[in-house]
């Protein structure tokens, strides 16, 4: 298990389209497990393997939504080979940011609910209803597997705001 560095804009490796996964071998096993690691870390919400350089189409998400202590519940979940059936024509508005464009963040408007279909880490294909975070952030992580960010969801004007925005946080971090 590693933390891996995160591939941030303007990396060329992000408008990659990913390539679906045919092996389901303990390198992916490795894979998987380095992305909740660096997903953590981060630490963010959900995380595709495209983020960490990998071209292949894997997700890790977890909500770490809080128990009735308001402590963060580890829920991890992985996402392989998934494709989305019957995204809802009702949309909801979600402001999302994204590991890759580090804090920053944007209202993007998505399907509100969306049947996901996946496999596991064992090949074994699973389908599911899902509204809410859940389905806005593994819509998110999937436009990772077609070389979309959210940033372009957004109008041209306001794209170009949030990377003059990442541009000065660098400057000044440097």
């Amino acid at each position: 298990m590693a933390i891996r560095p995160i591939v941030e804009v303007p990396d060329a490796r992000l408008k990659t389209v990913s390539k679906p996964v045919e092996v389901f071998d303990d390198e992916l096993k490795t894979l998987v497990e380095d992305m909740f690691d660096t997903m953590y870390d981060a630490p963010g919400i959900g995380l595709a393997a495209i983020q960490v350089g990998v071209p292949l189409r894997v997700l890790v998400i977890d909500l770490q939504e809080p128990d009735e202590n308001d402590e963060p519940v580890k829920d991890p979940r992985i996402f392989i080979n998934p494709e989305i059936l019957d995204p809802s024509e009702d949309v909801s508005t979600y402001q999302e940011g994204c590991l890759s464009v580090p804090d920053q963040y944007a209202d993007v408007d998505r399907p509100a609910t969306c049947t996901a279909r996946w496999q596991d880490l064992d090949g074994n294909v699973h389908e599911e209803r899902m509204e809410g975070l859940l389905a806005t952030c593994l819509q998110h992580e999937m436009d990772h597997l077609e070389g979309i960010l959210f940033i372009d969801h957004l109008s041209r004007l306001k794209r170009q705001m949030v990377l003059r925005k990442l541009s000065k946080a660098r400057k000044a971090a440097a």
